[in-house]
């Protein structure tokens, strides 16, 4: 349970509006990692996580995305992004980051969910490990915003293969479908990091949508 409720996650984080423009549904690969956080620094402050995955999609861009565990805001999630990747040797990838995608509860809201404030930025993230092979040893992360604000990842993995999934595209739902399936994603999401039991999982989603459904789509 604990497992499938993760890629759910992973899909939730994948629906984010890219630039505020409408959600993104062109990720045709993700991998989720097990392990520790050592280091995240988000414009000088310092945040522990939750989950920790790298998206690419059919664009060509990819992304390290960071859940944050941040108890005055469970909707805090920041990705590292760009489309210049670099594989110098085999355990060895490289992303040079040209933007932060910056996610929290007081952002503008597209189909009822907030949308990602864009930084544009310049840094890098490398990762020890393979895909291929699922095995990864260490990420790390490091750029700057062209107002000087700094991010920072350190993240050490427990040893565990990660989860990596390949997505074939299939027709879009229609809009009103699709945002309830993101709602229902992002209550997962929420349920996971309160710690609610399997079991009271259903009951924990269904008062979420309902609270949901009350907000104003343009709620900030």
């Amino acid at each position: 349970m604990i497992s499938r409720l993760v890629l759910l996650i992973a899909v939730a984080i994948t629906c984010w509006p890219a630039l505020a423009a409408g959600p993104v549904y062109d990720v045709d690969m993700y991998a989720l990692m097990s392990g520790t956080c050592r280091n995240v620094n988000i414009a000088g402050r310092n945040y522990t996580c939750k989950a920790v995955a790298y998206f690419h999609t059919q664009s060509g861009r990819s992304e390290f995305t960071v859940v944050l565990d941040d108890p005055a805001d469970s909707s805090h999630i920041v990705s590292f992004s760009g489309e210049s990747v670099g594989r110098t040797q085999d355990n060895l990838f490289e992303l040079a980051v040209d933007r932060m995608l910056l996610k929290s509860k007081d952002r503008p809201r597209v189909d009822g969910l907030p949308s990602p404030l864009v930084e544009m930025s310049t840094g890098s993230c490398r990762q020890i490990g393979s895909f291929v092979t699922r095995q990864v040893s260490s990420i790390s992360c490091a750029a700057t915003d062209r107002n000087g604000k700094t991010y920072e990842l350190s993240f050490q993995s427990d040893g565990s293969p990660m989860t990596l999934r390949k997505l074939r595209q299939s027709a879009l739902p229609s809009e009103r479908r699709r945002a309830r399936q993101i709602a229902q994603l992002e209550c997962r999401l929420k349920a996971r990091a309160a710690q609610i039991l399997p079991r009271d999982t259903p009951a924990f989603v269904i008062r979420c949508l309902g609270e949901d459904d009350g907000k104003p789509d343009n709620q900030q």
